[in-house]
Order: C-alpha cells, then sequence, then structure tokens
C-alpha cells in the first residue's frame, strides 16, 4: 500500500507531480506545491481504492476516482481519522432542508416524550400507582429508556443497507400502538408492556433513520442540520407537558394519552414523508437465508468497534451524560413539588427547560461547525451542567427563584448533549457505517441506563430533601464522568493541542 502524506499548512499543499512514473522499489514521490484552503489536518490518501496503471508502477490520482480517505489531526498518535468526500454532500439546498424538516417532525415524538417523562411519572406516581414505591415506578421508565437504545442495535445496520422507508413505517405503528395500549394501563406490568417494551422500541427503530438522514446530506454544516432537527425533540418537550396537564383535568389519563398519540402519529407520517437518506443503497441480494441472518447478526453489534479509544470514550461519554440527562428531566417535576412548588409551576419548570433547551441545541451547534469544533462544544456544555447541579441545584434548590434560574440554564447547557452527540459520532466515522457506530453506541448506553433512574428512584426512597440531595450528586457524577470521557477521546484524536475539534 502507498500512502502520500498531504501537508496542509497555511494554503500550500503537496500534490504528487505529472511526470514519468516512479520506481516500485522504494516508491518514491516528488511533490509539487499548490496553493487551496487551509485546513490545518495531515492527511493520508488510501491508494488502495484508486486506480492503478497497467505497468502497476504509476498511480492515478483522479480525485473523482479515490473512494478512501482517511485525514490525521497533526498530533495524534491513534487511528486516522476518517472523513467523507465533501462533494458528495449538497450542505443545504431545498431537498436537504426539507430532510431536516421531516427529521425535526419524527423527533418531536421521539425526544420529545424522551423530555417530557416527567409530566407522565409525576401523574401516575400520584394516582394509578400512589400505593407503589417511586423505586418500584422507576423501573417503567427506566427500561422504556433502555431499550429505546437497546433497539437502536435493530435499525443501524438495516438503515445502512436499505434505507429509512422500511424502518419509519414499522417504527411509526409500534410507537403510535404503544401509546394507544398506554392510555389503558393501570398496573405496573401493563405500563411496562404498553410504554416501556412497545413504545421503546419503537423509538429506538425510529431514531437511527431520522439522524442518519440528516447524516447523508450534511457534512460541513452537519452540526447545525443536526441540532435544528433535533430541535424537534426541544418542542415536543415544550408543548406535551402543557398539553398533558390541561388534558388530565379536562378529560382524563385515558383521551389525554390517546390525544398525544394522535399528535404523535401526525408527525411521524410527515417525518416518513420528507426524512430520506440522499442516495439509496444499492442492495446486493444475499445468496440464502443463513447469508441475511448472518449480516444481521454481524451488523447488530461489531465489538471491534470499542477497540477505537476514540470512540469507546465517545460511547461510554455518551452514556454517562444522556443517562444523567434523562434522569433528571424524570424527577425533576417531582422534585420540584417535593420543595414545595404546586403541580403547575412544576410542570412550567419542564416546559421552561426544554424551551430555553432549543437556544441550547442551535447556538452550540453553530459554534460547532463554524468556529469551535464539535467535541470542545460538547465538552463545555457537559462540563456546565454538571457544575451547574453542584453549585445551584444542591445547595439552593429549596430557593423557588434559584430553581427557576437553574432549570433554564441547565436546559441550555442539555440542549447540545442529544443533539451533537451523533455529530461526534460521526466526525469519527464513515457516513457509510454511521447507522451501525451510531446504533452501538446506544447499545452501550442502555446498559448503562438500565440501572440509573432504580437507583435515583432508591436513592429519592421517601422523597425527603436529603433524599434528594443523595440523588443530585449521584446525577451530577454521572454528568462530571461523561465530560471526563468526551474529553479523554479529544485527547487520543488531537493530543492537548487547542485546536478546533
Amino acid at each position: 500500500m502507498l500512502n502520500i502524506p498531504i501537508i496542509a499548512n497555511s494554503k500550500r499543499f503537496l500534490f504528487p507531480k505529472e511526470h514519468e512514473p516512479q520506481s516500485t522499489v522504494n516508491n518514491d514521490v516528488e511533490l509539487e506545491m499548490i496553493e487551496g484552503p487551509s485546513s490545518g489536518y495531515h492527511a493520508s490518501f488510501n491508494l488502495d481504492d484508486a486506480i492503478l496503471k497497467k505497468n502497476n508502477d504509476q498511480v492515478d490520482l483522479d480525485a473523482s476516482k479515490l473512494t478512501n480517505v482517511t485525514s490525521r489531526v497533526l498530533g495524534t498518535s491513534d487511528d486516522s481519522l476518517i472523513y467523507d468526500d465533501d462533494r458528495e454532500f449538497p450542505d443545504g439546498g431545498i431537498q436537504a432542508w426539507l430532510v431536516v424538516f421531516g427529521s425535526f417532525m419524527g423527533l418531536i415524538p421521539v425526544f420529545g416524550l424522551i423530555n417530557s417523562l416527567g409530566a407522565i411519572e409525576s401523574y401516575i406516581s400520584k394516582h394509578q400507582l400512589a400505593n407503589i414505591s417511586s423505586s418500584t415506578t422507576s423501573w417503567i421508565f427506566s427500561l422504556y429508556l433502555a431499550i429505546s437504545f437497546l433497539s437502536c442495535i435493530l435499525s443501524g445496520g438495516y438503515f445502512d443497507r436499505n434505507g429509512s422507508t422500511g424502518l419509519m413505517c414499522t417504527g411509526t405503528v409500534i410507537y403510535t400502538g404503544g401509546l394507544f395500549a398506554l392510555a389503558n394501563c393501570d398496573t405496573v406490568w401493563q405500563f411496562i408492556l404498553a410504554f416501556s417494551v412497545l413504545s421503546g422500541l419503537g423509538t429506538g427503530i425510529l431514531m437511527t433513520p431520522l439522524i442518519g438522514t440528516v447524516a447523508t446530506w450534511f457534512l460541513k454544516r452537519r452540526g447545525i442540520a443536526t441540532s435544528v432537527s433535533t430541535m424537534g425533540g426541544s418542542i415536543g418537550g415544550i408543548i406535551f407537558p402543557i398539553m398533558l396537564r390541561k388534558l388530565y383535568k379536562e378529560v382524563g389519563f385515558h383521551w389525554a394519552i390517546r390525544i398525544l398519540a394522535f399528535i404523535c402519529l401526525a408527525c411521524l407520517i410527515c417525518a416518513t414523508a420528507l426524512a430520506r437518506e440522499k442516495n439509496k443503497p444499492v442492495v446486493q441480494p444475499f445468496e440464502s437465508r443463513s447469508d441475511v441472518m448472518k449480516w444481521y447478526v454481524s451488523s447488530v453489534f461489531n465489538w471491534r468497534y470499542f477497540l477505537e479509544g476514540k470512540f469507546l470514550f465517545v460511547a461510554i461519554g455518551a452514556s454517562f451524560a444522556e443517562s444523567s440527562l434523562t434522569s433528571c428531566a424524570t424527577y425533576l417535576a417531582s422534585y420540584s413539588m417535593a420543595r414545595g412548588n404546586t403541580e403547575n409551576v412544576a410542570y412550567t419548570m419542564i416546559t421552561a427547560s426544554n424551551t430555553v433547551g432549543i437556544l441550547g441545541r442551535y447556538i452550540p451547534g453553530y459554534f460547532a461547525d463554524r468556529f469551535i469544533g464539535r467535541f470542545n462544544v460538547e465538552i463545555i456544555t457537559i462540563s456546565m451542567a454538571a457544575i451547574l447541579n453542584f453549585v445551584m441545584w444542591l445547595p439552593f434548590g429549596g430557593n423557588t427563584k434559584v430553581l427557576w434560574a437553574y432549570v433554564c440554564l441547565w436546559g441550555f447547557s442539555t440542549g447540545s448533549i442529544l443533539s451533537l452527540t451523533p455529530v461526534c459520532i460521526g466526525q469519527i466515522s464513515k457516513t457509510t457505517d454511521f447507522g451501525k457506530r451510531y446504533a452501538t453506541v446506544y447499545l452501550l448506553q442502555s446498559l448503562v441506563t438500565i440501572p440509573v433512574l432504580p437507583v435515583g428512584g432508591t436513592l429519592i426512597g421517601k422523597g425527603t430533601v436529603a433524599n434528594y440531595n443523595h440523588f443530585i450528586i449521584f446525577n451530577s457524577a454521572l454528568m462530571a464522568a461523561g465530560a471526563a470521557c468526551y474529553v479523554i477521546s479529544r485527547y487520543i484524536c488531537v493530543g492537548a493541542k487547542l485546536c478546533k475539534f
């Protein structure tokens, strides 16, 4: 294999000169200076996929024939970071932004419901499950989140091979079916079967195509595009708690959830129509059913991804940070009421957090693409969330004004966790492998999520201030650990250099 270094220094690039073929013995390649935009990267073109001349001495460096381009940031000691050919991505245009809008509509129910779990947990814990301990009730939401993340592995490989349509249709039916069943639940096991299993399974199937389709249309502006699409989760988190609070009083729990299900169904139908990948994958037929099974089993989980240090720590960091996020969002309303606030104030706090989260998705996404870099922004915002927990929520949570300030700042700082996680994964992955690697991250996250909410519920116990403080410390430690893992992953990629990454 012949690797030709391309050094990018202040608008100067070194490319092979056009002259007679070089010797195959030493593979020397003479370089000439060409003006071009600065990238700040040290790149290597892998020529295994290039077209060789008949004499095997000269390599045709026509860029259109290079299918595998790897680049390494200066100073890294790890394997090369993988970047796609940016000419394959429109990075804008009506069709591309329609895909973003479709993803946005789909994530209103998918991420919006995750952001609204507190509106459901606080109601059923005081009504249908009033005589059940909080640690037992927490299993409903813990299993919902775990199955949501775990079932991503069912859609990752399928999306890379077949596209989004089949997944969107299947996920929509399962997801909304679970919500309609939820409306009729009265016992713990019914809530687990309807909400945790069915709606959770539908959520996981829908996540990958809704995020993955955006990645096929954007590269340089992927951060802002993904942030815009995931704003749907904030919109859902704003609308659903307010809507449910009003509907609980007017039509009762059963019809409140049915109305929610119909709204989610309408959003997902719109998403199915608009959220499509840029190029429909060319599917190679399998020779036998055994080949089908082998492929899907191998695509469901690839443990070799975890041998890459940068990927391993991104996966762990995302798992810790998002588990902390969902745990806090689930118990925020209950905490507010335990501190003496009314149910109306508690639900409004959830809405306020998600409202500020819109800015928390857009602004960090913009700065990540234009100025700072995706990993840097993720580290800053996750660290900010952990610090806020320790310096505002823990010591001053009993002060309503401080709690309002905390909720707004926390909503901003955590807004980018869900939106930039897939972008960071994509930054160290090929787009053609994005679905599988994204699903693999959420497989790990599902394993982390399973114990987090029950542990949180156990720490909360009878809901005393001391118990909630123990929960806050646990939640904050998870968030801080997530930030530390992102720092380690960044260090593996670029070292301690202060650069955009």
